[in-house]
């Protein structure tokens, strides 16, 4: 924000994890918006995630590339339509590898190639538990980006849901990177500050887009991996 007295800077948040204030622009955020918008179409779109226990996630999910459902990943939407899940576009691994830079400090990296998008959407009542990004057979980093409101975004360790953890406060355009010894760090989305996405956006809400390489074999009809549950 123009108005803050002090301006946000790039902050190394536990070994491996990074919060890169800022990170898209203006115009990054509203050309990602309307990538989120069309994604989230039908067949394999938006969606309303049960859990085995016959919950259900308040933050609806769509995926790119490989369908991430609890606890596995497939190549169809397979608690959804059934449809094949919509293909991982080219630029988005382009943007994973240049954000893991950003916030490392490092010159973009042509490899691993990064196959898969989850994109959460919140509600000003959405929430995610504390949870470890798990299923996935590569140690590659996470690449989350914010779109709309604010959150809170909490940050633990990788033994225990519980403490230590750092609460992190994630806007519109915001990078998290978390890879290393923080690649399996329980964390979570407590809240969501409903109201304060960015007047020029046009959303209402948050969008989490994180990405993530598989490791898989393609070809595969479904990789079962147990975990916990997604960013």
């Amino acid at each position: 924000m123009d108005a803050e007295l002090f301006p946000r800077e790039r902050t190394r948040v536990a070994p491996g994890a990074v919060h890169v204030p800022d990170w898209l622009d203006e115009a990054a955020q509203r050309d990602l918006l309307t990538a989120c918008r069309e994604w989230a179409r039908p067949p394999a779109g938006l969606r309303t995630v049960r859990t085995p226990g016959g919950g259900t996630m308040t933050a609806r999910q769509v995926c790119l590339g490989w369908h991430w459902y609890p606890y596995a990943y497939s190549c169809t939407a397979a608690d959804g339509d059934g449809s094949p899940v919509k293909p991982f576009p080219a630029w988005l691994g382009e943007l994973a590898r240049r954000a893991v830079a950003a916030a490392y400090g490092t010159p973009p990296d042509p490899g691993p190639a990064y196959d898969i998008a989850l994109v959460n959407f919140y509600d000003g009542d959405a929430r995610m538990g504390m949870h470890r990004d798990a299923e996935e057979r590569s140690d590659a980093p996470v690449v989350s980006l914010s779109l709309g409101d604010r959150c809170v975004f909490r940050f633990g360790n990788a033994g225990t849901r519980g403490r230590p953890y750092t609460d992190v406060e994630l806007r519109s355009g915001d990078l998290f990177v978390f890879g290393g010894d923080s690649r399996l760090a329980y964390h979570g989305v407590p809240k969501v500050l409903a109201g304060t996405a960015p007047e020029g956006l046009g959303l209402t809400g948050r969008l989490n887009v994180t990405l993530r390489v598989s490791g898989f074999a393609h070809g595969h009809d479904t990789e079962r991996i147990m975990g916990d549950s997604p960013s």
